[in-house]
């Protein structure tokens, strides 16, 4: 883990910008719609604020902030940190879990989100993979058979990226119950929990009061905001000191604008403004499925997230056929190989562009020639 390894997504959306054409960016999950007034409105606000508004906030967060994640979650505010995304928030659970529960390994979905077996690779873990369902889902018995007392952390993903699975209450139950019988932390990141397309689909681990359980989520997607960096995980009691103090010394504290901005758009956005933009993924998400239907490509719609997969044959997901899309088609995607090997063949695309449908019509073009 020595050498830097520069994330892939950096470099296909660079190779887009610099294409001699025309290129559809679906490459990364950054929201293309509005935040909320509110956060703007805060953020306004703050900056006529006096000097000692300016320095240190409480390292786990402002205190308003963790008492309103905690309120809208039902949980004790003592077991609310807020973090530099849910990537810290992930991190600090994997750390954390891998000194508590013992163990060397840490079990997790594949196709997997890159950033997790990779932070496994640099706490020294090795990662053990489930396959998931054709749609995306996990069967919690695939899940039995490769956790052991050896398995320190399980690492779910609900929405998930890169598939669109979501994961109901029977599937939680049931990886709960896994993670106390090999005692393991069971850690379930929720960053899409506001892009659920089925009613009834989802179920939030914190459904289940378990010393087993951590969950993880942040505002970048559901606010539109992936550059403030505003996460939180919600962790066991008996887990919380140590999280603490590996988050201050790892970061000291997070940014007391942006959570000050996100207090005040939680306080004061209505839920039409979730409601809406979950309308326009999923409208889109119609349109590029039925394009392509029509390209006569594979793909798995998603239930959850805003990604969706597509196969096309003949062409698998490398890095080599990902920048041929590119320079051919106009169309920016993941390379499938990028989340391993159990979708090698495929492509994921990001849906938050509103040249959605006319990126599926340029893929149905191109493979249909």
């Amino acid at each position: 883990m020595d050498d830097y390894e520069r994330p892939l997504f950096f470099h296909l959306m660079k190779y887009a910008a610099e294409a001699d054409r025309d290129v559809v960016d679906m490459v990364s999950g950054n929201p293309d719609w509005e935040p909320p007034e509110a956060l703007r409105t805060g953020l306004k606000t703050y900056a006529d604020g006096t000097p000692d508004e300016f320095q240190y906030p409480p390292s786990d967060g402002l205190v308003e902030l963790r008492a309103e994640i905690a309120e809208q979650h039902d949980v004790d505010v003592e077991r609310v940190v807020v973090t530099n995304g849910a990537g810290e928030a992930n991190y600090l659970a994997m750390a954390t879990a891998l000194e508590a529960f013992g163990g060397d390994k840490i079990a997790m979905a594949t196709p997997v989100y890159p950033y997790y077996h990779k932070r496994t690779e640099m706490l020294n873990a090795t990662a053990t993979f489930v396959p998931s369902e054709p749609d995306g889902t996990l069967d919690s018995d695939a899940v039995r058979e490769v956790v052991s007392e050896d398995t320190a952390a399980i690492v779910i993903n609900s929405p998930n990226n890169p598939t669109g699975g979501v994961y109901g209450r029977e599937t939680k139950r049931d990886l709960v119950a896994i993670a106390e019988e090999c005692d393991a932390l069971l850690v379930s990141d929720e960053v899409y929990d506001r892009f659920v397309y089925d009613e009834g689909a989802f179920e939030t681990a914190l459904a289940f009061d378990s010393p087993n359980v951590a969950v993880t989520n942040a505002f970048s997607k559901s606010m539109a905001i992936t550059g403030f960096r505003v996460g939180y995980g919600i962790y066991p009691d008996h887990l919380t000191d140590a999280i603490r103090t590996r988050h201050m010394l790892v970061n000291v504290a997070g940014s007391r604008p942006a959570q000050r901005a996100v207090l005040n758009a939680l306080r004061e956005t209505p839920e039409s403004y979730y409601e809406r933009n979950r309308r326009l993924l999923d409208e889109r998400i119609e349109a590029f499925c039925a394009a392509l239907d029509r390209a006569g490509a594979e793909y798995t719609r998603p239930r959850g997230g805003f990604y969706v997969m597509a196969r096309f044959d003949g062409h698998p997901g490398t890095l080599d056929n990902t920048e041929r899309l590119i320079d051919e088609a106009g169309v920016a995607g993941m390379p499938g190989d990028a989340f391993g090997d159990s979708r090698a063949e495929w492509f994921r695309f990001a849906v938050v562009t509103p040249r959605a449908e006319e990126a599926a019509e340029r893929l149905a073009a191109h493979f249909g020639r």
